[in-house]
């Protein structure tokens, strides 16, 4: 029981647990944000195009039957925006990532020549000389 403790610790306080967390709870927060910004946006376009504000009233009349649509296209767009988000914030992240990375690089110094190569050179100097 003891060991199954320690790997259940071991487990949820790694640094990847901890991040992921974090990464939810921002990301609850970002579909708010994208959810008033697509709302915001949808009633800039009814306004010029004279469709509906909000899209989640949005229906089509076939026969007798209505279907609401409005919904799921609501729903696609703030799912494109927020994977625009996401992918804009990862992109920009590993970018930062890979210049720290290089800038942490050491400089390889210059291989010392060898005794024959710098022979041969000492030659290659003698004979252009001449």
């Amino acid at each position: 029981m003891k060991n199954l403790w320690n790997e259940f610790k071991e487990f949820a306080f790694t640094g990847n647990v901890i991040d992921m967390a974090v990464g939810v709870i921002l990301g609850g927060a970002l579909k708010e944000v994208v959810t008033a910004v697509v709302n915001m946006v949808m009633g800039i376009i009814s306004a010029i195009i004279k469709i509906p504000a909000s899209l989640d009233k949005a229906v089509a009349k076939v026969g007798t039957v209505e279907i609401a649509y409005g919904a799921v296209v609501s729903s696609l767009i703030n799912f494109l925006l927020l994977a625009l988000c996401i992918f804009t914030m990862i992109k920009a992240i590993n970018t930062a990532k890979n210049k720290m990375k290089k800038a942490e690089e050491p400089v390889a110094a210059p291989e010392a020549k060898s005794a024959e190569v710098l022979l041969l050179e000492e030659i290659r100097d003698l004979l252009s000389k001449k």
